[in-house]
Protein backbone atom coordinates (compact mmCIF):
# COMPACT_ATOMS: atom_id res chain seq x y z
CA UNK A 1 0.00 0.00 0.00
CA UNK A 2 1.19 3.69 -0.90
CA UNK A 3 3.49 4.89 2.39
CA UNK A 4 2.43 8.64 3.03
CA UNK A 5 4.55 9.45 6.11
CA UNK A 6 3.73 12.94 6.03
CA UNK A 7 4.22 15.78 8.39
CA UNK A 8 1.36 17.55 11.21
CA UNK A 9 1.11 21.17 9.56
CA UNK A 10 0.21 23.46 12.98
CA UNK A 11 -1.91 26.18 12.41
CA UNK A 12 -2.28 29.19 14.54
CA UNK A 13 -4.10 27.42 16.95
CA UNK A 14 -3.18 24.05 17.75
CA UNK A 15 0.66 22.89 19.18
CA UNK A 16 2.40 20.06 17.23
CA UNK A 17 5.19 17.76 18.87
CA UNK A 18 8.31 17.54 16.50
CA UNK A 19 7.38 15.70 12.89
CA UNK A 20 7.69 11.93 12.70
CA UNK A 21 10.75 10.57 11.41
CA UNK A 22 10.86 9.20 7.64
CA UNK A 23 9.21 13.13 6.48
CA UNK A 24 9.98 13.20 2.96
CA UNK A 25 9.94 15.82 0.75
CA UNK A 26 7.14 14.28 -1.42
CA UNK A 27 4.66 14.10 1.85
CA UNK A 28 5.83 17.32 3.57
CA UNK A 29 4.83 19.38 0.13
CA UNK A 30 1.45 17.27 -0.43
CA UNK A 31 0.40 18.02 3.65
CA UNK A 32 1.43 21.47 3.79
CA UNK A 33 -1.08 23.81 4.15
CA UNK A 34 -4.05 21.13 4.92
CA UNK A 35 -4.63 22.93 8.40
CA UNK A 36 -3.03 26.12 8.54
CA UNK A 37 -4.54 26.95 5.08
CA UNK A 38 -7.83 26.56 5.85
CA UNK A 39 -8.58 23.19 3.76
CA UNK A 40 -7.94 24.94 0.72
CA UNK A 41 -8.93 28.32 1.31
CA UNK A 42 -6.05 29.97 -0.45
CA UNK A 43 -3.90 26.66 -0.48
CA UNK A 44 -3.86 26.33 -4.63
CA UNK A 45 0.02 26.97 -4.53
CA UNK A 46 0.60 23.67 -2.97
CA UNK A 47 -0.92 21.91 -5.63
CA UNK A 48 1.21 23.36 -8.55
CA UNK A 49 0.20 24.96 -11.37
CA UNK A 50 -2.12 22.20 -12.95
CA UNK A 51 -4.10 22.14 -9.35
CA UNK A 52 -6.97 24.85 -8.73
CA UNK A 53 -6.37 28.46 -7.68
CA UNK A 54 -6.53 30.14 -4.50
CA UNK A 55 -9.73 32.02 -6.26
CA UNK A 56 -11.31 28.51 -7.28
CA UNK A 57 -10.56 27.30 -3.74
CA UNK A 58 -12.32 30.21 -2.10
CA UNK A 59 -15.26 29.89 -4.54
CA UNK A 60 -15.58 26.17 -3.27
CA UNK A 61 -16.44 27.61 0.58
CA UNK A 62 -18.77 30.57 -0.75
CA UNK A 63 -20.50 29.60 -4.16
CA UNK A 64 -20.61 26.83 -7.01
CA UNK A 65 -17.38 28.25 -9.17
CA UNK A 66 -18.32 28.37 -12.90
CA UNK A 67 -18.72 25.02 -14.83
CA UNK A 68 -16.44 24.05 -17.20
CA UNK A 69 -17.70 21.15 -18.58
CA UNK A 70 -21.29 19.80 -18.95
CA UNK A 71 -22.87 18.08 -16.42
CA UNK A 72 -22.26 14.24 -15.58
CA UNK A 73 -26.08 13.66 -14.17
CA UNK A 74 -27.55 10.95 -15.64
CA UNK A 75 -24.63 10.56 -18.46
CA UNK A 76 -24.24 6.88 -19.31
CA UNK A 77 -20.93 4.83 -19.70
CA UNK A 78 -20.09 3.10 -22.78
CA UNK A 79 -21.63 0.01 -23.46
CA UNK A 80 -19.22 -2.64 -23.29
CA UNK A 81 -19.07 -6.68 -23.08
CA UNK A 82 -15.62 -7.11 -20.93
CA UNK A 83 -14.50 -4.07 -18.32
CA UNK A 84 -11.23 -3.92 -18.11
CA UNK A 85 -9.34 -2.59 -14.26
CA UNK A 86 -6.59 -1.36 -13.20
CA UNK A 87 -6.24 -1.29 -9.54
CA UNK A 88 -3.62 1.18 -7.67
CA UNK A 89 -2.71 0.31 -4.22
CA UNK A 90 -3.01 -3.40 -2.88
CA UNK A 91 -2.91 -3.14 0.64
CA UNK A 92 -5.30 -4.69 3.56
CA UNK A 93 -8.62 -3.20 1.21
CA UNK A 94 -6.98 -3.47 -2.01
CA UNK A 95 -6.18 -6.92 -1.73
CA UNK A 96 -9.64 -7.97 -0.85
CA UNK A 97 -11.65 -6.31 -3.27
CA UNK A 98 -9.13 -7.73 -5.90
CA UNK A 99 -11.11 -11.07 -5.10
CA UNK A 100 -13.93 -10.05 -5.90
CA UNK A 101 -13.50 -7.82 -9.24
CA UNK A 102 -12.19 -11.23 -10.35
CA UNK A 103 -15.54 -13.00 -9.01
CA UNK A 104 -17.20 -10.91 -11.69
CA UNK A 105 -18.52 -12.50 -15.11
CA UNK A 106 -17.10 -10.43 -17.87
CA UNK A 107 -14.45 -8.51 -15.66
CA UNK A 108 -10.38 -8.58 -16.94
CA UNK A 109 -7.49 -7.01 -13.98
CA UNK A 110 -5.37 -6.16 -16.71
CA UNK A 111 -2.91 -3.99 -14.44
CA UNK A 112 -1.99 -3.54 -10.30
CA UNK A 113 0.26 -1.14 -8.77
CA UNK A 114 2.00 -0.58 -5.69
CA UNK A 115 5.29 0.27 -4.29
CA UNK A 116 5.76 -2.75 -1.82
CA UNK A 117 6.36 -5.01 -4.74
CA UNK A 118 5.61 -8.26 -2.74
CA UNK A 119 1.91 -6.91 -2.34
CA UNK A 120 1.46 -6.38 -6.44
CA UNK A 121 2.75 -10.18 -7.15
CA UNK A 122 0.57 -11.29 -4.63
CA UNK A 123 -2.54 -9.77 -6.70
CA UNK A 124 -1.19 -11.12 -9.72
CA UNK A 125 -0.84 -14.34 -8.18
CA UNK A 126 -4.52 -13.53 -7.84
CA UNK A 127 -5.47 -12.50 -11.11
CA UNK A 128 -3.34 -15.91 -12.84
CA UNK A 129 -5.02 -18.13 -10.53
CA UNK A 130 -8.34 -16.83 -11.69
CA UNK A 131 -7.72 -17.53 -14.99
CA UNK A 132 -6.39 -14.59 -16.33
CA UNK A 133 -3.34 -13.79 -18.15
CA UNK A 134 -0.87 -12.12 -16.09
CA UNK A 135 -1.23 -8.30 -15.31
CA UNK A 136 1.09 -5.59 -15.82
CA UNK A 137 2.77 -4.71 -12.55
CA UNK A 138 3.32 -1.38 -11.78
CA UNK A 139 5.75 -1.20 -9.00
CA UNK A 140 8.51 1.13 -9.71
CA UNK A 141 7.89 3.94 -7.12
CA UNK A 142 4.99 6.46 -5.69
CA UNK A 143 4.40 7.71 -9.28
CA UNK A 144 4.44 4.51 -11.19
CA UNK A 145 0.37 4.49 -11.28
CA UNK A 146 0.43 7.10 -13.66
CA UNK A 147 1.96 4.93 -16.20
CA UNK A 148 -0.69 2.45 -15.35
CA UNK A 149 -3.42 5.07 -16.09
CA UNK A 150 -1.71 6.19 -19.35
CA UNK A 151 -2.30 2.23 -20.75
CA UNK A 152 -4.96 2.14 -23.46
CA UNK A 153 -6.41 -1.29 -22.48
CA UNK A 154 -7.71 0.08 -19.19
CA UNK A 155 -11.87 1.08 -18.84
CA UNK A 156 -11.63 1.60 -15.18
CA UNK A 157 -8.97 2.24 -12.26
CA UNK A 158 -9.72 1.42 -9.19
CA UNK A 159 -7.95 3.20 -5.97
CA UNK A 160 -7.58 1.98 -2.85
CA UNK A 161 -4.79 4.09 -1.05
CA UNK A 162 -4.28 6.46 1.73
CA UNK A 163 -6.32 9.42 1.70
CA UNK A 164 -3.49 11.63 0.35
CA UNK A 165 -3.48 10.17 -2.67
CA UNK A 166 -7.14 10.16 -3.70
CA UNK A 167 -7.49 13.01 -5.53
CA UNK A 168 -4.22 13.27 -7.83
CA UNK A 169 -4.48 9.64 -8.81
CA UNK A 170 -8.32 9.78 -9.93
CA UNK A 171 -7.81 13.25 -11.42
CA UNK A 172 -4.67 11.17 -13.27
CA UNK A 173 -7.30 8.30 -14.31
CA UNK A 174 -9.73 11.06 -15.90
CA UNK A 175 -7.37 13.06 -17.78
CA UNK A 176 -6.21 9.77 -19.09
CA UNK A 177 -9.61 8.97 -20.46
CA UNK A 178 -10.49 6.45 -17.76
CA UNK A 179 -13.83 5.95 -15.18
CA UNK A 180 -12.18 5.93 -11.75
CA UNK A 181 -13.22 4.48 -8.28
CA UNK A 182 -11.91 5.55 -5.04
CA UNK A 183 -12.17 4.76 -1.87
CA UNK A 184 -13.28 6.69 1.08
CA UNK A 185 -12.82 9.96 1.42
CA UNK A 186 -12.64 11.16 -2.27
CA UNK A 187 -10.09 13.84 -1.30
CA UNK A 188 -9.05 15.91 1.91
CA UNK A 189 -10.14 19.15 0.99
CA UNK A 190 -12.37 21.64 -0.72
CA UNK A 191 -10.64 22.87 -4.01
CA UNK A 192 -9.46 18.97 -4.68
CA UNK A 193 -13.28 17.98 -4.20
CA UNK A 194 -14.05 20.76 -6.97
CA UNK A 195 -11.19 20.18 -9.13
CA UNK A 196 -12.56 16.59 -8.99
CA UNK A 197 -16.21 17.60 -10.01
CA UNK A 198 -14.79 19.92 -12.98
CA UNK A 199 -12.53 17.18 -14.26
CA UNK A 200 -15.29 15.00 -14.71
CA UNK A 201 -17.00 17.34 -16.06
CA UNK A 202 -14.62 18.29 -18.81
CA UNK A 203 -13.25 15.04 -19.39
CA UNK A 204 -16.63 12.95 -19.55
CA UNK A 205 -15.36 10.39 -17.45
CA UNK A 206 -16.84 8.85 -14.12
CA UNK A 207 -15.69 10.10 -10.75
CA UNK A 208 -17.29 7.43 -8.33
CA UNK A 209 -16.95 6.81 -4.55
CA UNK A 210 -16.65 3.25 -3.50
CA UNK A 211 -16.97 1.77 -0.06
CA UNK A 212 -19.69 3.55 0.09
CA UNK A 213 -22.09 1.40 2.52
CA UNK A 214 -25.15 2.45 0.14
CA UNK A 215 -25.60 -1.50 -0.74
CA UNK A 216 -26.44 -3.35 2.44
CA UNK A 217 -29.56 -5.31 2.75
CA UNK A 218 -30.58 -2.93 5.50
CA UNK A 219 -29.89 0.14 3.95
CA UNK A 220 -31.28 -0.52 0.45
CA UNK A 221 -34.76 -2.59 2.10
CA UNK A 222 -34.89 0.99 4.25
CA UNK A 223 -34.30 2.93 0.68
CA UNK A 224 -37.10 1.27 -1.30
CA UNK A 225 -39.34 2.02 1.56
CA UNK A 226 -39.24 4.96 1.91
CA UNK A 227 -39.67 5.58 -1.61
CA UNK A 228 -42.70 3.40 -1.36
CA UNK A 229 -43.80 6.35 1.25
CA UNK A 230 -43.85 3.20 4.50
CA UNK A 231 -42.06 6.30 6.67
CA UNK A 232 -44.69 8.98 5.25
CA UNK A 233 -42.78 12.50 4.81
CA UNK A 234 -39.39 12.23 5.70
CA UNK A 235 -38.10 14.24 9.11
CA UNK A 236 -34.46 13.21 9.71
CA UNK A 237 -31.84 10.28 9.37
CA UNK A 238 -28.58 9.64 11.28
CA UNK A 239 -25.24 7.98 10.00
CA UNK A 240 -21.74 7.07 11.61
CA UNK A 241 -19.02 6.34 11.62
CA UNK A 242 -18.08 4.45 14.95
CA UNK A 243 -15.32 2.21 15.20
CA UNK A 244 -12.77 1.38 17.23
CA UNK A 245 -9.83 1.42 15.04
CA UNK A 246 -7.05 2.27 18.33
CA UNK A 247 -5.38 -1.02 17.86
CA UNK A 248 -5.27 -1.08 14.01
CA UNK A 249 -4.24 2.54 13.61
CA UNK A 250 -1.08 1.51 16.37
CA UNK A 251 -0.23 -1.70 14.34
CA UNK A 252 3.02 -1.32 12.43
CA UNK A 253 1.87 -4.32 10.32
CA UNK A 254 -1.70 -3.24 9.36
CA UNK A 255 -1.27 0.19 7.55
CA UNK A 256 1.68 0.64 5.49
CA UNK A 257 3.06 3.54 7.98
CA UNK A 258 1.43 5.44 10.80
CA UNK A 259 -0.49 7.56 7.60
CA UNK A 260 -4.04 7.22 8.97
CA UNK A 261 -2.85 7.86 12.55
CA UNK A 262 -1.00 11.10 11.47
CA UNK A 263 -4.50 12.82 10.15
CA UNK A 264 -5.64 12.82 13.81
CA UNK A 265 -2.59 15.04 14.02
CA UNK A 266 -4.25 17.21 11.36
CA UNK A 267 -7.72 17.54 11.51
CA UNK A 268 -10.59 17.85 13.88
CA UNK A 269 -13.98 17.25 12.23
CA UNK A 270 -15.10 14.12 10.66
CA UNK A 271 -12.58 12.26 8.82
CA UNK A 272 -14.95 8.92 7.05
CA UNK A 273 -18.61 10.98 6.94
CA UNK A 274 -19.25 8.88 3.86
CA UNK A 275 -20.17 5.70 5.28
CA UNK A 276 -22.89 7.30 7.27
CA UNK A 277 -23.98 10.27 4.75
CA UNK A 278 -24.38 8.18 2.08
CA UNK A 279 -27.30 5.93 2.70
CA UNK A 280 -29.15 8.16 4.63
CA UNK A 281 -28.51 10.71 1.25
CA UNK A 282 -30.28 8.18 -0.47
CA UNK A 283 -32.70 7.62 1.53
CA UNK A 284 -33.41 11.64 0.92
CA UNK A 285 -32.90 12.20 -2.39
CA UNK A 286 -30.23 14.52 -1.92
CA UNK A 287 -29.05 15.63 -5.58
CA UNK A 288 -32.06 13.91 -6.67
CA UNK A 289 -34.79 16.51 -5.60
CA UNK A 290 -32.79 17.66 -2.19
CA UNK A 291 -30.08 18.61 -1.20
CA UNK A 292 -27.56 19.54 1.84
CA UNK A 293 -27.05 23.04 2.10
CA UNK A 294 -25.50 23.65 5.50
CA UNK A 295 -23.76 22.20 8.45
CA UNK A 296 -22.81 22.82 11.85
CA UNK A 297 -20.38 20.33 13.78
CA UNK A 298 -19.23 19.82 17.44
CA UNK A 299 -16.44 17.83 18.69
CA UNK A 300 -15.05 16.16 22.01
CA UNK A 301 -11.44 16.64 23.43
CA UNK A 302 -9.06 14.57 21.55
CA UNK A 303 -7.59 12.19 24.29
CA UNK A 304 -8.57 8.90 23.18
CA UNK A 305 -5.55 7.99 20.84
CA UNK A 306 -2.81 9.86 23.83
CA UNK A 307 -4.57 7.21 26.48
CA UNK A 308 -3.92 4.44 24.13
CA UNK A 309 -0.54 5.07 23.02
CA UNK A 310 0.31 5.42 26.62
CA UNK A 311 -1.08 2.20 27.89
CA UNK A 312 0.45 0.23 24.77
CA UNK A 313 3.27 1.75 22.95
CA UNK A 314 7.18 1.32 24.69
CA UNK A 315 9.13 4.37 25.45
CA UNK A 316 10.66 6.04 22.11
CA UNK A 317 8.14 4.91 19.84
CA UNK A 318 7.62 7.27 16.77
CA UNK A 319 4.23 8.34 17.89
CA UNK A 320 5.75 9.77 21.21
CA UNK A 321 6.35 12.51 18.82
CA UNK A 322 2.42 13.11 17.99
CA UNK A 323 0.17 15.57 19.06
CA UNK A 324 -3.50 14.65 18.66
CA UNK A 325 -6.19 17.14 18.03
CA UNK A 326 -8.62 15.07 16.51
CA UNK A 327 -11.60 15.07 17.93
CA UNK A 328 -12.78 11.67 19.47
CA UNK A 329 -16.04 12.37 18.58
CA UNK A 330 -17.67 14.46 16.26
CA UNK A 331 -21.39 15.24 16.01
CA UNK A 332 -22.70 17.42 12.35
CA UNK A 333 -26.16 18.33 12.22
CA UNK A 334 -27.16 19.12 8.47
CA UNK A 335 -29.82 20.67 6.86
CA UNK A 336 -31.58 19.84 3.39
CA UNK A 337 -32.98 22.43 0.89
CA UNK A 338 -36.48 20.98 2.34
CA UNK A 339 -35.54 21.28 5.97
CA UNK A 340 -34.45 17.76 6.71
CA UNK A 341 -32.05 17.11 9.52
CA UNK A 342 -29.30 14.48 8.99
CA UNK A 343 -26.77 14.07 12.07
CA UNK A 344 -23.40 12.34 11.03
CA UNK A 345 -21.41 10.88 13.83
CA UNK A 346 -17.86 9.90 13.58
CA UNK A 347 -15.32 8.10 16.65
CA UNK A 348 -12.19 5.65 16.07
CA UNK A 349 -10.40 6.49 18.75
CA UNK A 350 -12.80 5.17 21.87
CA UNK A 351 -13.93 1.97 23.04
CA UNK A 352 -17.29 1.54 21.16
CA UNK A 353 -19.09 -1.32 19.28
CA UNK A 354 -19.37 -1.00 15.64
CA UNK A 355 -21.64 1.01 14.56
CA UNK A 356 -23.20 3.41 11.49
CA UNK A 357 -26.32 3.94 13.41
CA UNK A 358 -28.30 4.09 10.00
CA UNK A 359 -31.19 5.56 11.55
CA UNK A 360 -34.32 7.22 9.04
CA UNK A 361 -37.93 8.91 10.59
CA UNK A 362 -40.71 10.33 9.21
CA UNK A 363 -44.49 11.50 9.77
CA UNK A 364 -45.21 7.81 10.17
CA UNK A 365 -42.73 5.99 11.99
CA UNK A 366 -38.71 4.92 12.71
CA UNK A 367 -36.09 3.15 11.85
CA UNK A 368 -32.92 2.34 13.68
CA UNK A 369 -30.08 0.10 13.04
CA UNK A 370 -27.32 -1.70 14.98
CA UNK A 371 -29.93 -3.72 15.83
CA UNK A 372 -32.40 -3.65 13.23
CA UNK A 373 -35.80 -2.28 14.19
CA UNK A 374 -38.67 -0.64 13.17
CA UNK A 375 -41.39 1.37 14.53
CA UNK A 376 -44.33 1.96 11.77
CA UNK A 377 -47.63 3.16 11.69
CA UNK A 378 -50.71 2.28 11.56
CA UNK A 379 -49.42 -1.39 12.09
CA UNK A 380 -47.50 -0.43 15.19
CA UNK A 381 -49.20 1.35 18.31
CA UNK A 382 -47.87 0.37 21.01
CA UNK A 383 -44.47 2.27 21.36
CA UNK A 384 -42.57 -1.08 21.41
CA UNK A 385 -40.19 -1.81 17.94
CA UNK A 386 -41.26 -3.95 15.60
CA UNK A 387 -39.01 -6.86 14.02
CA UNK A 388 -37.73 -5.63 10.85
CA UNK A 389 -37.22 -8.89 9.20
CA UNK A 390 -41.41 -8.77 8.54
CA UNK A 391 -40.36 -6.44 5.64
CA UNK A 392 -38.23 -8.57 3.77
CA UNK A 393 -40.28 -8.23 0.62
CA UNK A 394 -38.66 -5.01 0.03
CA UNK A 395 -35.46 -6.14 -0.14
CA UNK A 396 -34.05 -4.37 -3.31
CA UNK A 397 -33.96 -7.09 -6.52
CA UNK A 398 -29.85 -7.24 -5.94
CA UNK A 399 -30.24 -8.71 -2.77
CA UNK A 400 -33.09 -11.37 -4.18
CA UNK A 401 -30.49 -12.40 -6.73
CA UNK A 402 -27.33 -12.46 -4.70
CA UNK A 403 -28.94 -13.45 -1.17
CA UNK A 404 -25.53 -14.66 0.28
CA UNK A 405 -23.19 -12.30 -1.62
CA UNK A 406 -19.69 -12.79 -0.91
CA UNK A 407 -16.53 -10.12 0.18
CA UNK A 408 -16.52 -7.67 3.21
CA UNK A 409 -19.10 -5.33 4.84
CA UNK A 410 -21.31 -8.29 4.63
CA UNK A 411 -21.99 -8.87 0.95
CA UNK A 412 -22.14 -4.88 0.14
CA UNK A 413 -18.78 -4.92 -1.63
CA UNK A 414 -19.46 -7.17 -3.66
CA UNK A 415 -22.97 -5.75 -4.98
CA UNK A 416 -21.48 -2.52 -5.33
CA UNK A 417 -18.85 -3.80 -7.91
CA UNK A 418 -21.30 -6.53 -9.64
CA UNK A 419 -23.96 -3.00 -9.96
CA UNK A 420 -21.15 -0.88 -11.41
CA UNK A 421 -19.82 -3.12 -13.91
CA UNK A 422 -23.82 -4.10 -14.94
CA UNK A 423 -24.24 -0.29 -15.69
CA UNK A 424 -20.93 0.01 -17.80
CA UNK A 425 -21.16 -3.10 -19.51
CA UNK A 426 -25.11 -2.59 -20.67
CA UNK A 427 -24.20 1.34 -21.13
CA UNK A 428 -26.24 2.68 -18.02
CA UNK A 429 -26.70 5.63 -15.83
CA UNK A 430 -24.09 5.12 -12.52
CA UNK A 431 -26.42 4.98 -9.64
CA UNK A 432 -24.44 7.21 -8.31
CA UNK A 433 -21.74 9.82 -9.21
CA UNK A 434 -19.28 12.56 -8.73
CA UNK A 435 -21.50 15.15 -7.16
CA UNK A 436 -22.53 11.97 -4.42
CA UNK A 437 -19.13 11.66 -3.87
CA UNK A 438 -18.36 15.73 -3.40
CA UNK A 439 -21.28 15.92 -1.41
CA UNK A 440 -20.47 12.84 0.96
CA UNK A 441 -16.97 14.29 1.58
CA UNK A 442 -17.54 17.55 1.56
CA UNK A 443 -17.90 17.46 5.84
CA UNK A 444 -14.32 16.12 5.97
CA UNK A 445 -13.09 20.35 5.66
CA UNK A 446 -16.31 21.52 6.39
CA UNK A 447 -16.01 19.90 9.93
CA UNK A 448 -13.24 20.57 10.63
CA UNK A 449 -13.92 24.69 9.93
CA UNK A 450 -17.23 24.47 12.47
CA UNK A 451 -15.26 23.14 15.13
CA UNK A 452 -12.27 25.46 14.76
CA UNK A 453 -15.30 28.09 15.04
CA UNK A 454 -16.69 26.76 17.54
CA UNK A 455 -19.88 25.28 16.19
CA UNK A 456 -19.65 27.77 13.56
CA UNK A 457 -22.36 26.83 10.33
CA UNK A 458 -20.55 26.25 7.06
CA UNK A 459 -22.15 26.12 3.80
CA UNK A 460 -22.31 22.94 1.68
CA UNK A 461 -21.65 23.97 -1.83
CA UNK A 462 -24.24 22.79 -4.82
CA UNK A 463 -21.41 20.62 -6.68
CA UNK A 464 -24.39 19.68 -9.22
CA UNK A 465 -24.92 23.50 -9.79
CA UNK A 466 -28.78 23.28 -9.57
CA UNK A 467 -29.30 19.95 -10.81
CA UNK A 468 -30.33 18.27 -7.58
CA UNK A 469 -33.48 19.82 -8.29
CA UNK A 470 -34.35 17.57 -11.08
CA UNK A 471 -35.48 14.10 -9.79
CA UNK A 472 -33.67 11.12 -11.43
CA UNK A 473 -32.73 7.63 -10.24
CA UNK A 474 -29.90 6.15 -8.19
CA UNK A 475 -29.55 3.46 -5.72
CA UNK A 476 -32.97 2.19 -6.04
CA UNK A 477 -32.56 1.29 -9.23
CA UNK A 478 -35.12 -0.86 -11.39
CA UNK A 479 -33.39 -4.07 -12.67
CA UNK A 480 -32.21 -3.91 -16.18
CA UNK A 481 -34.12 -5.85 -18.70
CA UNK A 482 -30.87 -6.94 -21.05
Amino acid sequence: MYDDKATPTPDENDDFSEAPDGVTRRSALRTAGVVGAGLGLGAGGVLGAAGPSAADARAGFDEAPRRQGKTMANVPFERRSTVRVGMIGLGNRGDGMIDLFLALPNVKVVAVCDPVRAKAEKAAAKVVKAGQPAPAIYTKNEDDYKNLCKRGDIDFVYVATPWDFHYEMCKTAMLNGKHVGVECPLAMRMDEIWDLVNTSERTRRHCIQLENCCYGRNEMRVLRMAHAGLFGDLLHGAGAYNHDLRGLMFDPDYYEGPWRRLWHTRLRGDLYPNHGFGPVGNYMDVNRGDRAVSMVSVGSPALGLAEYRKKHMPPGDPSWKESYIESDRTISLIQTAKGRVIRLEHDVSTPHPYSRINSLGGTLGVFEDYPPRIYLEPANTNDQWDDFTKYAQWDHWLWKEHANPPGGHGGMDYLMLFRLVQCMQLGLVPDFDVYDAATWTAPVPLSHLSIRGRGAPQQIPDFTRGEWRKARPGVDSEKPKA
